[in-house]
């Protein structure tokens, strides 16, 4: 992993004109708001305690512009040093950068991973079955969805059209369907960041990582900028029902955030996250490597109308969110033999990249097995209160 947690490949190719902000932990403080320049990390405090109070500011950017003169270490050994199992807990370390925010995805908002998610249905959750699922589905479907706008009166006539043929889905229907598919992820100060292990549920046997954007939205609704995310997901789970989408998506570590917010200004908009590609690399050490990209410019709904189903007169977040878009990629590749698919194992490297944002990297683990959550509002308080003093 270490060669992984490098300034060169975790920041983006124009880091030195990014605004980058995030947190690190730092001994005897905790969670301390920064914003990360190629030649170090700096702290924000005196802007902001929280990164959900920084986007609630009238001008973030200008915001961190304005602070930064304390140095609490060189960018590239902070992130070296966020590696999970070589960490020195005296040294700073990068963590999630968000934390008040309410953690929120949007599922199946891409024609490919939404016929996954279909056979995953029809599957009941045995990879062993997927294949044989698959050809089946396509056969019916074909690429009739690649063209279909999600809510328009052609999806309505193509659900008329499926319904008949038998083959209509949950999936479908929030796939094309008027109403997107908007969920909570995981609790607020749950995520993981760069350098941290990922969590799988023990009892899973067909799961698979989640390249992903995600957009920071204050309480307003303004989108504010955007990171990195994995959505780790569990195919089994989900695929035996969606009413075990909670237990599918939320176990310790299964939601992964960095490795730091870019804030939006003049050098990175929300047109730049619409056009961005994704890769994601899976590699263990056996010599397995599996590798795939996710293209924004396919999504079925735009970034702001997922916004807009998850925000509104319906819905606030006084803190603000961090809304995953959803990805384009599902995973077939055969990795334990023919016709069973792509599943995780123990101790596999997941590295999440695209040239904006840099890269998120993970190490996989069982939910049981990682650092087990402990640090909440109340802790986050109590450290608060004490760095103010009496």
């Amino acid at each position: 992993m270490l060669d992984r947690l490098s300034a060169s490949i975790c920041l983006p190719v124009d880091a030195a004109r990014a605004t980058l902000v995030g947190r690190a932990w730092l001994h005897n403080v905790g969670p301390l708001l920064v914003c990360v320049r190629p030649d170090g990390v700096y702290d924000l405090s005196p802007a902001a305690d929280t990164m959900s109070e920084l986007l609630e500011l009238p001008d973030p950017v200008d915001a961190v512009g304005r602070q930064g003169v304390r140095r609490i270490g060189e960018t590239q050994a902070v992130l070296r040093n966020s590696a999970h199992d070589q960490r020195n807990p005296a040294l700073p370390w990068f963590i999630a950068p968000c934390d008040l925010q309410a953690l929120k995805a949007s599922g199946v908002t891409f024609v490919s991973s939404l016929l996954e998610r279909v056979i995953e249905e029809q599957a009941r959750g045995d990879a062993g079955k997927a294949e044989g699922v698959r050809q089946a589905v396509v056969a019916v479907i074909g690429d009739k969805l690649s063209s279909i706008k999600p809510g328009s009166e052609a999806a309505a006539r193509l659900k008329q059209v499926l319904v008949a043929q038998g083959v209509w889905s949950q999936y479908l229907e929030v796939g094309i369907g008027p109403d997107a598919e908007i969920f909570t992820k995981s609790q607020p100060m749950s995520a993981v960041g760069v350098g941290a292990e990922v969590g799988i549920h023990p009892h899973s046997h067909w799961n698979n990582p989640e390249p992903e954007v995600v957009l920071a939205v204050n309480s307003r609704g303004q989108v504010l900028g955007a990171a990195l995310g994995n959505d780790v997901n569990l195919r089994d789970f989900e695929g035996r029902s969606a009413l075990l989408l909670g237990k599918a998506k939320d176990n310790n570590a299964s939601c992964a955030i960095g490795p730091f917010i870019r804030l939006f200004d003049q050098h990175f908009s929300l047109d730049e996250v619409r056009r961005c590609d994704l890769t994601m690399e899976v590699t263990d050490t056996t010599g397995f490597r599996m590798q795939g990209s996710s293209s924004m410019s396919l999504i079925s709904r735009d970034p702001l109308e997922l916004v807009q189903h998850a925000f509104g007169p319906h819905h606030q977040y006084p803190d603000g969110f961090m809304l995953f878009l959803g990805t384009m990629f599902a995973p077939t590749q055969d990795r334990h033999g023919a016709g069973q698919g792509f599943t995780h194992q123990v101790g596999d490297l997941v590295t999440i990249a695209t040239a904006a944002l840099g890269a998120l990297v993970n190490r996989v683990n069982t939910a049981d097995k990682v650092a087990p959550w402990t640090y909440g509002l109340r802790a986050l308080l109590r450290d608060l209160a004490r760095r103010r003093g009496p």
